[in-house]
């Protein structure tokens, strides 16, 4: 009998080790403008699990018209439809994750930019690349359902947790535009900001902002339920000075998922700056980086930051735990990444590209 239970427990445990879902981060390159020498061409896939071992390459498509790789512009999952999707400059993947193979791919008119997905996983804003209007797009198909004009550059986005609004940083407005997804026309806005809106984003809650603006080397808060402005935060003890890309300081910002803390990218000086997430925001520390940041995001766990440079940090130690690298040994750099769980061959859960805060 004894030994009939001590069975039973060691299969239980065994498939309970099973059941787990497997962790990946999916890297789309090249994600540094059309740059070949940060990863090369396709989606990276790594095991979180596994200290970030490289674990394939999914070829992709996405191409210039003289053949040559584009330059990714977002990256983005739905999971009911076992999806993950891959803008570039010209146009729009559909990639089944379970066998790794291209649904379809797309081109839209004015080109694509930054897109994100509704939580239900069927609809896409899809924005021009950096021209006047979003696309509503339908997930499965990739189809348009609506065009939305905003004002002149369209380029980040972000679909609502609750799937009721869209936020649309037109990165030639010192405005946050924001729109209602039942009728796929803007509701409203917050702002003015200090200058125009680069990446950004948003609590849990979805009553704060945290946007980086031109020529700010910090971020701006703002409340999105009355639209004001409420904090004006600069980075102290590093200053201002030409960046290679993007020609803002900050460009880049992620909440950790608890909420906690702020991740600030500065691409002059190679840093990552940490702040408090409650006012008045303190300054905590700053990370040096290998090469300039131009985005950050977090793990779903919250336990690993990513920034666009290539490294993997311990977001409690604030430690470099190390630097991505492909099948080559090759650095790998990318400002479109997003982390997918598996459980089975099936995904069922995605993280985000926009550092977006957890608490709900």
């Amino acid at each position: 009998m004894k030994k009939s239970i001590l069975y039973l427990l060691l299969l239980l445990s065994f498939f309970a080790a099973g059941a787990q879902n497997k962790q990946y981060l999916y890297v789309a390159t090249p994600g540094i403008r059309d740059y070949l020498g940060y990863g090369g061409h396709g989606i990276l896939v790594f095991d979180i699990n596994e200290h970030h071992r490289f674990v394939k390459r999914i070829p992709t498509k996405g191409l210039h018209p003289d053949g040559t790789p584009s330059n990714v512009k977002g990256i983005a999952v739905s999971i009911p439809l076992n999806s993950i999707y891959v803008s570039t400059l010209e146009s729009l993947q559909r990639i089944d994750l379970t066998t790794d193979k291209i649904i379809w791919e797309k081109p839209f008119e004015k080109g694509c930019d930054r897109m994100s997905i509704s939580p239900d996983g069927l609809t896409m804003y899809l924005p021009s690349l950096e021209n006047t209007f979003w696309n509503v797009v339908d997930c499965k198909t990739g189809n348009i359902i609506k065009k939305i004009e905003v004002y002149k550059r369209a380029h980040n986005t972000i679909y609502s947790a609750t799937g009721n609004q869209v936020y649309m940083d037109d990165i030639g407005s010192p405005w946050l535009y924001i729109a209602d997804t039942k009728t796929h026309t803007l509701a409203r806005k917050a702002g003015p900001f200090a200058n125009n809106i680069r990446p950004f984003t948003v609590n849990g809650k979805e009553d704060r902002v945290y946007v980086t603006v031109d020529s700010l080397l910090g971020f701006e808060v703002g409340d999105l339920k009355t639209g004001a402005k409420l904090a004006h935060v600069v980075v102290e003890g590093w200053e201002m000075g030409p960046v290679r890309r993007h020609g803002n300081p900050s460009h880049g910002i992620g909440l950790t998922p608890d909420e906690k803390e702020l991740w600030v990218c500065d691409g002059h000086n190679m840093r990552l700056h940490v702040f408090s997430a409650k006012p008045p925001y303190q300054q905590l520390t700053t990370i040096p980086l290998q090469d300039m940041p131009g985005w950050v995001t977090f793990s779903i766990d919250g336990k690993y930051a990513y920034p666009s440079s290539g490294e993997v940090i311990d977001v409690k130690t604030r430690k470099v735990l190390l630097t991505l690298t492909d099948e080559f040994n090759n650095s790998v750099a990318s400002e479109k990444m997003v982390e997918v769980q598996f459980s089975g061959n099936k995904a069922v859960r995605a993280g985000n590209q926009f550092g977006i805060g957890q608490v709900r």
